[in-house]
Parts: structure tokens; sequence; C-alpha cells
């Protein structure tokens, strides 16, 4: 059997984290099994619909490089990929359903449907409609439809408990008599979610439905549906909910929840794309540094946990620096650079090293300004240190390494420890005396890199600058 999955995000904002878990899941169980992954748009609800949604969810899933094999943008024989524009594919399965008596319209108003609500609520029965409409009789029905607007609802049948294997979760059972009478057409031509996604993952060929664990709750609704057409009913995986520190569920209130939101204070795409991997899934071992390559010929849905995943933000911040440290640098340098807001070249040999530098001592690209402009602003005016520039000992200092720097073009690290050391020797000047003037004079701060590392990214002839522009006289 040819495995296809589906990603089917509503345009309601940006992407949650958690949707982007169910999309990375799908796409590697998709890929490692040579499968195929679909992109949905799930736009039924329009109230909900926010205008630009679409292409943000879009871009979020391109940074983290999730490629789909069929999608709005690569349309293929399953489309359209909006369901807002799949409405005459609803409407012919809605007069299907009915026609063989397994939904009928119901006219009731909302006014009546909050009074049923209450008093089932007072007598602490289910709140489930009480199919009031089901006696109408057609002429009653016809009646009505030309002065009403009503919705059409599915008519659950009195069935055994309905009982289906999840791939996470193991046997599920549930009573078909405590199933509502779903809505499946709402008044306003639209599907509900229940309805379009069961059509629509029929028609698309899904076999294998992995989605959040919000969504359980719903599958027995959706197999009575499967029922209802007479289709083979796909195999379910329902992933545990992401939770705060605080073991309640994943929310803004307590932090950041959308993709851009990551992304925009400089995680990168590998770090969070590892990161949510591993948000209820493990290889089985102790490793944690995965490429994408990697997570795709690892994943399995076997081994997704039940239990909850905490979202550990000290793990993700580890995590984004130890893919700072080791991505090759040129990667690193392109991601780094819409980061810079200092006024700077970022398209020089300088630059690299400095990020090169830089990358080590940081968590997120945002932090970087903060650790790179000592290597560019070289304004010693104001620095509340600078006095220890113009005693004498420090001017004899500065003075001794620009006469010994300038009798080579190209000093290495070696070269210059023994320079440190010759100035113990032939100045006496050592220790604090020796470094603290020298970092500030080259550095712009006492305390920093050492003072090879500084040359090494300054270059021969900016380090003899900046060691003139502090001498007096």
């Amino acid at each position: 059997m040819s495995i296809s999955v589906r990603f089917a995000p509503s345009p309601t904002g940006n992407l949650h984290v958690g949707g982007l878990r169910t999309a990375l899941y799908n796409y590697l169980y998709a890929k490692g099994q040579n499968g195929r992954i679909v992109l949905r748009i799930e736009d039924t609800d329009q109230s909900r619909k926010v205008d630009g949604a679409v292409n943000q969810l879009m871009s979020a899933l391109d940074m983290m490089k999730i490629e789909f094999d069929e999608s709005p943008k690569h349309e293929g024989d399953y489309g359209p990929y909006f369901q807002s524009q799949r409405l005459d594919i609803y409407k012919k399965h809605i007069e299907e359903l009915v026609g063989k008596g397994l939904a009928y319209p119901c006219f009731c108003s909302s006014d009546r449907l909050d009074d049923l609500r209450k008093k089932n609520q007072a007598l602490k029965l289910a709140t489930q409609y009480d199919r009031h409409c089901l006696s109408l009789t057609k002429d009653e029905i016809i009646e009505k439809s030309s002065t009403s607007s009503h919705v059409i609802r599915l008519k659950v049948p009195n069935t055994n408990p309905i009982i289906f294997n999840d791939i996470v979760r193991k046997k599920i059972k549930f009573n078909a008599k405590e199933i509502d009478d779903q809505i499946l057409l709402k008044s306003d031509g639209f599907p509900t979610y229940h309805l379009a996604n069961v059509v629509d993952d029929y028609h698309m060929g899904i076999t294998h439905v992995i989605r959040g664990e919000e969504w359980l709750s719903s599958t027995p609704k959706h197999i009575l549906l499967y029922n209802a057409f007479g289709w083979d009913v796909p195999q379910f995986a329902h992933v545990p909910l992401l939770l705060n520190p605080d073991k309640s569920k994943l929310s803004k209130r307590q932090g950041d929840v959308a993709v851009e939101d990551y992304l925009k204070k400089g995680t990168l795409p590998e770090a969070l794309i590892n990161f949510v991997a591993l948000l209820g899934w493990n290889p089985g071992d102790n490793r944690e540094i995965f490429s994408l390559d990697q997570l795709i010929s690892e994943f399995s849905l076997e081994r997704i946990h039940m239990s909850g995943a905490v979202f550990n933000q000290e793990k993700l911040s580890w995590m984004n620096s130890q893919y700072l440290k080791n991505l090759p640098l040129h990667e690193v340098v392109g991601y780094a650079k819409p980061f810079i807001t200092l006024d700077i070249k970022t398209d020089d040999e300088k630059f690299a090293r400095v990020i090169n530098f830089a990358r080590n001592r940081v968590s997120y690209l945002n932090e970087l300004d903060d650790e790179i402009r000592y290597f560019y602003n070289h304004n010693l005016n104001e620095h509340p240190d600078n006095k220890i520039l113009n005693n004498a000992s420090s001017q004899l200092l500065f003075r001794f390494w620009v006469d010994e720097l300038s009798k080579k073009d190209k000093w290495n690290t070696i070269l210059l420890e023994s320079l440190i050391s010759k100035t113990n020797d032939e100045l006496d000047i050592k220790g604090k005396d020796l470094f603290f003037p020298m970092r500030l004079a080259i550095y712009g701060e006492c305390k920093g890199p050492d003072i090879p590392t500084i040359y090494n990214i300054l270059g021969h002839n900016e380090m003899i600058s900046r060691l003139n522009s502090v001498i007096k006289g």
C-alpha cells in the first residue's frame, strides 16, 4: 500500500509550533515510507479566516524545509487544495446521505438549542440534540425550507461501540449512544470540519491521519461518516499535546507559540525542527542532535509517546547554540545577516571571522549585535575605563607593540604569544597591567577574547591602527 498523509491547517493565524510538529511528523513518516504528503487548507470556517494567514503558513513551512508533493502551490490530481473551493463536492455527498436517510435537515433556532442545552445540563444529561427535526415530513421540510435557514445533521446509528486501533494509543473505544447528531452542513452552505475532513481525506487518497490528540474525540464521528459512505477507514495516529513547564496546555499566555516568533529572535530552522521532533518522540537512545535526513531515516509512529511533551525553552536555547557552533560557517553567516542592525559590511572576510567568533558565545542570532559591535565600533572617548589608556605604562606598552607588530606583515597565534612573553621580560608589564589596557585599546573592553583571537579577527593593519589611535603625542 502506498502511504499518503496530509497536513491540513486552518488559516486563522501564524503557524503554531504544535502545528509545525504535526506537519513534521507527517512529513517524516511520508518520506521515510516513500509516500506522499499533501498540504490542504481547511478554510470552511470563514468567520475565523485571517487575511494573509495562508501565505504566512506556507512561508513558515518553506523556512522549515518541509516540502509537499501536492499543495496550493504544487497542484496535483486531487485539487483544489482549499476547502472553500470544493463546496460542490461536499454538497454532492450531503445529498447522497440525505437521500439514503443517513442525514436530515434541522431547522431549530439557536434559542431552542440553547434552551435544550440548559435543560440537559440542569438534569446532568449529555448536551445532545434531541432529534426534534428528524420526525418532519417531506412536506414540512419543503415548507420550512422556503422560509427558514437550516443545517444538515448526521443521523447517528444506534450501533455497537465504535472501536478502532490508534497507532499511538492502541485500542480506543467510544459508545455510539454518546455521540451527538453532528452538523455536517452549516446554514451558510459551508461544510463543518467533520464532513469536509472525511470527504477530502477519502478523495485525496489519505491512508494515515496523523494529528493532535485534541481531535481524538472527533474520530468516532469521522468513522461513522466513513461507514455511511461505505469507504475504508484510514489509520489514525493521535500525537500528544505540547505542554508548558507547569503541565498546562502550551499557550501564548506563557510564552511564544508561533514558529515566526522563534525565527524572528534567531532560532535556526534546523534547530527548531530538531527540537520539535523530540517533543513526543525519541529514537530509543540518548541522541539529541539530528539532521532532517537523519530524522526521516529514524522516525516511526510507534515510538511516539502517549503523554504530553513539555516545551522546554532552555533545551531549545541549548540546541540552537549547538547548531550555531556546528553548522558550516557560510550557512551561519547567511542566517546572521538579517539580524545585524549595525552599520557594517556583511559581505567581506572580516564579517565571516567575526561571526565565526561570536557564534560560540550566543544562543540566538538576535544576540549577535552585542557580541560583534566591539570589532567595528572603536570610539573610546566616553569609556569609563579610558583613563588606563593614558598612564605611562600603557603608553609604553602600546608603542612597544606597534613597533614589534610592524616588523612582520602577519602574525600567528604562536608569534603573538611569544610577543606577550617578550613584553613581560623587556617591559616588566604583566597580568592585568598588560591585558586590560591592550584589550581596551584593540577591543573596547578590559575583559573579552584573548589578544591572538582579536588580532585574527581585526587583521594586521586594523590592529596596528587601533593601537596607534590611543597613543598620545
